[in-house]
């Protein structure tokens, strides 16, 4: 009995197999980017044109990195920090899209995913590097410097320009997506259409494997065993937000790594999210959208914004 392609996405990791016997026409590629694992998994007749593909994809991805990066020192997206309150920007086309990307679903969200929340990001990672919560004024001060709604863009010019000061853009929640996007279009162009591609907690997927309907993603959350619940996609994304591997506890609270707005620190009740969606820009966006929202509306919300299915879960 034949194995059938299976992607297990594990919180915030994915691991790809196929078919027992399918292995000669499977082109498999792993990569280290984005704080991450980003894994192509292609079926071609042509193993080294597939290669050569599959090589131009991770160079787009990489681009997306270096300009969009806010680990990176001289990234460009690190670099509209050093202009003024009120000053006009001119952005490069290839950041300008993601920001563009990243505003919309701030706007669609009502700031739930927010990519101004730099400040906080930052001071957040301190905090769970020491062991130790920010003082009252800084967090405060932190708060004061975000608001996705005092970042604007000009489409026309291609500048930004932020509003108030010490505003700091963070990608976090939505470049692995669309970067898992950008790979996909680079395969498709190539002719390489049956192709699944993962980055952490963000499966993307082409057109279904040979002879089936579509990759079975096996979804988990908190539970480390098997998978709770088994999807089968083609020409879709599907990501999931949670805390399953990156917690701490302060104080004798356990923080998430994901930011509640409400507070500026980590989210203290555990959540989950896992949204379907035609491409992983909108599926990752949204499945950080739904963890900070309130379970009650995060559904309707994340439907509206553009997902295809929404599964909600808290660790209690």
């Amino acid at each position: 009995m034949k194995r059938r392609n299976f992607i297990g996405l594990l919180g915030l990791a994915a691991v790809c197999r196929v078919d027992a016997g399918e292995e000669g026409g499977v082109v498999r590629v792993s990569r280290s980017l984005m704080g991450t694992t980003f894994t192509v998994l292609c079926h071609a007749e042509d193993r080294a044109a597939a290669g050569g593909a599959v090589d131009e994809a991770f160079g787009v991805a990489e681009g997306i990195n270096e300009v969009a990066s806010d680990y990176i020192a001289d990234s460009e997206l690190l670099g509209l920090t050093r202009h003024g309150v009120g000053e006009a920007v001119a952005v490069s086309e290839r950041l300008f899209g993601l920001l563009w990307e990243a505003r919309g679903f701030a706007e669609k969200t009502e700031g739930r995913f927010d990519p101004t929340f730099g400040p906080l990001t930052r001071l957040w990672r301190e905090s769970r590097r020491r062991g130790v919560l920010p003082e009252g004024e800084v967090l405060e001060k932190a708060k004061q410097a975000c608001g996705w709604r005092h970042f604007t863009l000009d489409g026309e010019k291609r500048v930004a320009v932020f509003h108030r000061e010490g505003m700091r853009l963070d990608l976090g929640g939505i470049a692995k997506g669309q970067a898992a996007d950008a790979m996909l279009a680079v395969l498709a162009g190539k002719g390489l259409r049956r192709v699944c591609i993962t980055a952490g907690g963000d499966v993307r997927v082409g057109d279904a494997p040979p002879g089936r309907e579509g990759w079975s993603i096996g979804v988990k959350t908190f539970d480390k065993g098997e998978a709770e619940r088994v999807l089968v996609l083609a020409n879709a994304a599907v990501s999931t937000s949670g805390d399953l591997h990156q917690s701490i506890e302060i104080g004798g609270v356990r923080y998430s790594h994901i930011i509640d707005p409400a507070t500026g620190l980590g989210l203290v009740r555990r959540v989950a999210a896992t949204v379907v969606a035609g491409n992983s820009t909108t599926s990752d966006a949204l499945a950080t959208a739904c963890c900070v929202s309130d379970p009650g509306v995060a559904e309707e919300m994340a439907l509206k914004a553009g997902a295809r299915e929404v599964f909600l879960g808290t660790g209690d």
